[in-house]
């Protein structure tokens, strides 16, 4: 279905996926008569939507699916908040069922945050599926972190999990929703475009007339707490190029001390962005967008 919401033209996809237990949901974008080009993933709390402003300039020749992960925008994989040990390994079959399910091939995987993370680790069990990778700040602690964490959920004084456990989550409408975020907090630098798309697919209607959140705050702060994975051998096992743009300010790609080791090969390539936060995808679209290009080639 073609999208009548204002901006960057895209079609709304929702397709079962019953190996991992309910349907998935995407936009998409770009010319119909080509493979898909990119898959991209969103961060923790964020939706598909979210990063249409991003992704439209290159919509003129490449087609680009987005995707909602399981407990946002409007996925149907529904959160599995029964389960306070889980870790996101649970999340990389869900994308890998995407690629399958669409069968998406040769194609470029993009993620930020979370999106990132998730990104390569279903990139490394999708040979023939993915030709490069390119992570915008992703979550990635140091080596050996998860083996060290177990599946144990992550100190609760951790203050991404408390602030997402305090997030308002029902508002009078989405235009009350818009006000309240506009210019503030982690919102500063988003564009109006980029807010009123988050929103759009970020909140549902109640029947008490009011909107609530899409992403439940327990499930936005259960990722935030999980980290009993290891991304570090996906880098090898994907055996693809790989592009990291790591924020200057307050990243969450721990790799600090591992940086000429992961490089070494030439085939991973990480740059440290001056003057961005963990929000690289809002403060530089246009490096998200060039580097997209250049691995797409």
């Amino acid at each position: 279905m073609t999208s009548t919401v204002p901006g960057f033209a895209f079609r709304r996809l929702r397709f079962d996926l019953p190996s991992v237990g309910g349907y998935g949901t995407a936009i998409e974008m770009g010319p119909q008569d080509r493979p898909v080009d990119i898959v991209f993933s969103h961060a923790n709390g964020f939706n598909a939507l979210t990063y249409r402003s991003i992704l439209g300039p290159l919509t003129d020749r490449l087609r680009i699916v987005a995707v909602d992960q399981r407990g946002h925008g409007l996925s149907g994989l529904p959160p599995r908040l029964e389960d306070p040990a889980r870790n996101w390994y649970d999340l990389v079959p869900d994308l890998r069922a995407v690629l399958e399910t669409l069968d998406i091939r040769d194609a470029v995987l993009g993620g930020h945050s979370m999106g990132g993370t998730v990104s390569l680790m279903a990139a490394a069990e999708s040979p023939g599926r993915v030709r490069g990778i390119a992570l915008f700040d992703p979550v990635v602690m140091p080596p050996g972190f998860g083996a060290q964490n177990g599946n144990r959920p992550l100190n609760t004084d951790n203050p991404l999990l408390q602030g997402a456990l305090r997030r308002r989550a029902v508002f009078p409408s989405k235009a009350a929703v818009i006000a309240s975020y506009s210019g503030k907090g982690a919102f500063r630098a988003w564009t109006p475009d980029m807010l009123a798309d988050y929103v759009e697919d970020g909140f549902h209607d109640t029947p008490s007339g009011e909107v609530e959140l899409n992403c439940p705050p327990a499930w936005e702060a259960s990722n935030f707490a999980s980290h009993g994975h290891d991304p570090w051998p996906s880098f090898d096992a994907a055996d693809v190029p790989v592009r990291i743009l790591k924020a200057e300010t307050g990243s969450t790609c721990r790799s600090d001390g591992h940086e000429a080791a992961l490089t070494a090969s030439g085939r991973i390539r990480l740059e440290v962005i001056p003057g961005t936060t963990h929000f690289l995808p809002m403060e530089r679209p246009d490096l998200v967008r060039s580097t997209l290009l250049d691995l797409v080639g």
